[in-house]
């Protein structure tokens, strides 16, 4: 990650003015913007450590980073305007952010997700080291090094390996405290505030008064009450609960907006936590601690009783069902759900059949992976590196779900074909089940039971969905063919920095190729051999010009010279615009021609070196002596063909001279598989010279000049 970096996402997202507001979770940035209509997802994505850009109701939008998010965050917030640098004052980023207006017509369900996930998010890592210290407990139960940790009936842990228990205890016991924290700091409270009122319900105290408690049985639980107060007060055991904290913090967020409201601002500091503390502590004891716990109950009973219907139908549910809920957050629930099953039955039902899901998810991406480096997409290769090792190593999918998979339609398809095969397997096989909360990862895979059946479910699972998607390819014919032009243009400009840079050249008489001075008959070889000595003769004649014409300080800019291309083929010369592909015929890959072939060979236009060939033969990155860029595209998405019915004739990294064949091609082939034979000539480096302008249309033979180019103006120097 570097500065540019940052300053390229502040910068697409329209700016610091535009932001209102920025926080991260595990994997994403989550910006707050005065007007998102201005944002284009194409130029978001483009920034090289970026793998994803997802716009939120409203005006809120996300950028995926994946796992090195927090130090993106530190880089944007040191920028000028930005964190320490922000002139405005929290006051000021809440007044912005309540003059957006609503959201949208499910600004509620967007905004009960973010806070699920505001509410885990910041304790993720100590979750997943958790989830590795369980892991490292199972493997040693497995080999028998130690007894069977999570078996009451087993014999105790000797002190050492107690300790080492303890320290996943530690996370899962006083996880209601954590997110006590950080629920009511996202809720406006005083996070400190709803920690002590959380506390109260797991002090040892609180928990002991249940040896004096009466048991009841409501709607089929188990109630322990004593009386307080007059009232029953039920005693439970909060530890690792989810559901009380949430809906706690939820109900302190309410309160302390209304107390800041009422108490003179002089005295915030004192009454404001006081009174929420000596309301919040009695109403969550006696009303919101045992509704939490018997809501969430409620819910995990539900899942057991269709579980124990059938644990084949369950076993393919849920990983069909995760894709799809997932990026709408509702994956944070049943998350709490299985923390519940752990607490009240000892052990979950749920993790086993999720894996099928993220495996799934991990071997689509490999399946990119793989399919990036054949094709050489450098910025695709980073983004599933990084979402792959995430999710192998950490069970972390977002990185896969928005930086790739949610990008390129023809990826779900695939993926949950991958979800089925593995969770059919885990439904024959009568389920998984594991007695701790874990990230299904391959580090985790022992803490599973049954082991190697839930191993070879989740390998399985990864590899159908790898193996589909690289047969099929991610992307759509007319993204590849895009992406394809894109690339071969890159190469070709980064090719000739390259050649420009070891002054490679060539000499210009031996700049043609009798062949192709003879090929075409005396007029066509007339027009190439002039075509061919153009670029060099008449740019050394218009400079020496343009310097005698030149004051004698030699500080008037001088007009550059004009370089003419030649057509590359026999055919019918058309604006670019006629081009039937919208990335050429909106000249983003440059300006120039198209060109309708009535012949079979393409020829190089000048003397050049081939900076890329493809070896399906449908295009050609030429750089010409005098460094300019040429992409020979023949037809439009005619790279599905495979190379069938195309010659290729040179290969990349060849110096060629004006004429030379660089590729024959059957037309009738290309027409009969459904494709435009229509052949795009374009000047990809556009940009570095003053014009490129097309100088002719209609009929035309090979060598024929199609294109001027014309450079920048310069200053001549003493």
């Amino acid at each position: 990650m570097s500065k540019q970096d940052a300053q390229a996402i502040v910068d697409a997202l329209g700016g610091p003015g535009n932001i209102t507001n920025l926080t991260h979770c595990a994997t994403r940035l989550r910006f707050e913007l005065a007007d998102a209509s201005g944002v284009d997802k194409d130029t978001v994505e483009s920034i090289p450590v970026v793998l994803g850009g997802v716009p939120q109701g409203g005006n809120r939008y996300q950028v995926v980073i994946g796992g090195g998010v927090q130090d993106v965050y530190n880089d944007i917030m040191a920028l000028p305007g930005m964190g320490a640098g922000d002139t405005r004052t929290a006051d000021d980023i809440k007044a912005a952010a309540r003059a957006q207006g609503p959201r949208g017509n499910n600004a509620w369900l967007d905004s009960l997700f973010e806070y699920l996930s505001d509410s885990f998010r910041p304790i993720l890592g100590a979750l997943l080291g958790a989830s590795l210290f369980i892991t490292f407990m199972s493997l040693m139960a497995t080999l028998k090094v130690i007894p069977a940790w999570n078996d009451p009936t087993a014999p105790p842990l000797s002190p050492t390996w107690t300790f080492v228990n303890l320290c996943w205890q530690c996370v899962l016991v006083f996880l209601p405290l954590m997110i006590a924290y950080n629920a009511s700091k996202k809720v406006g409270a005083d996070p400190w505030v709803g920690f002590a009122i959380m506390a109260v319900l797991m002090l040892p105290g609180f928990t002991g008064m249940m040896d004096k408690a009466t048991d009841h049985k409501v709607f089929g639980f188990d109630v322990h009450t004593i009386t307080a107060f007059g009232l029953p007060l039920t005693i439970n055991d909060y530890s690792s609960q989810v559901f009380p904290p949430l809906l706690m913090a939820a109900v302190l967020g309410v309160l302390y907006k209304y107390l800041k409201k009422i108490i003179p601002e002089n005295v915030h500091l004192v009454f404001v936590p006081f009174l929420a503390m000596l309301i919040m502590i009695p109403l969550t004891a006696f009303l919101i601690g045992p509704i939490g716990v018997y809501a969430g109950a409620g819910l995990g009973d539900l899942l057991k009783t269709i579980n124990d219907f059938s644990p084949f139908i369950f076993a393919i549910v849920i990983p069909l069902a995760y894709p799809f809920m997932v990026p709408l957050g509702l994956h944070w629930p049943i998350n709490a759900i299985m923390l519940l099953n752990i607490q009240t039955l000892g052990y979950d039902f749920i993790q086993g059949p999720m894996g099928a899901w993220n495996f799934a998810c991990f071997g689509a991406t490999a399946g990119v992976l793989l399919l990036s480096w054949r094709q050489r997409d450098r910025q695709m290769r980073q983004t599933a590196t990084g979402a792959l090792a995430a999710g192998l190593l950490g069970g972390i999918s977002e990185p896969s779900l928005y930086g790739i998979h949610l990008r390129f339609r023809r990826i779900y398809p695939r993926m949950l074909i991958g979800c089925f095969v593995g969770g059919l397997i885990i439904g024959i096989g009568g389920g998984v089940k594991t007695h701790a909360f874990v990230f299904t990862s391959l580090l985790t895979i022992p803490a599973f039971d049954n082991m190697f059946l839930y191993m070879f479910a989740v390998l399985a699972a990864f590899f159908t969905a790898m193996i589909l998607v690289v047969l099929s390819g991610f992307r759509t014919p007319e993204e590849q063919a895009a992406f394809e032009a894109e690339r071969d243009a890159t190469e070709a400009a980064e090719a000739a920095d390259q050649a420009a840079a070891t002054g490679a050249t060539v000499a210009l008489e031996d700049s043609v190729d009798p062949d192709y001075v003879s090929h075409g008959g005396g007029a066509a070889g007339g027009a190439a051999t002039a075509v061919a000595t153009a670029g060099a003769a008449t740019a050394l004649a218009e400079r020496d010009s343009a310097g005698a014409a030149a004051p004698a300080d030699h500080q008037t800019p001088v007009r550059g010279p004009a370089t003419e291309i030649g057509s590359p083929l026999d055919g019918v010369v058309m604006p670019l615009e006629s081009t039937p592909d919208p990335a050429f015929a909106g000249g983003k890959m440059g300006g120039g021609v198209a060109i309708d072939p009535t012949g079979n060979t393409v020829y190089a236009p000048a003397n050049a070196t081939v900076v890329a060939a493809q070896p399906t033969g449908h295009a050609f990155g030429l750089v010409l002596d005098g460094g300019i860029e040429l992409l020979i595209h023949i037809g439009i998405d005619t790279v599905q063909m495979g190379g069938d019915g195309f010659d290729v004739h040179v290969e990349a990294g060849q110096k060629v001279k004006a004429g030379t064949p660089l590729v024959t091609f059957d037309r009738a082939k290309i027409e009969k598989a459904g494709y435009s034979v229509v052949t795009p000539v374009v000047v990809m480096n556009t940009k570095k010279f003053l014009s490129v302008t097309p100088v002719f249309q209609g009929p035309a033979p090979a060598g024929t000049p199609i294109i001027a180019v014309e450079s920048k103006p310069f200053t001549p120097k003493d």
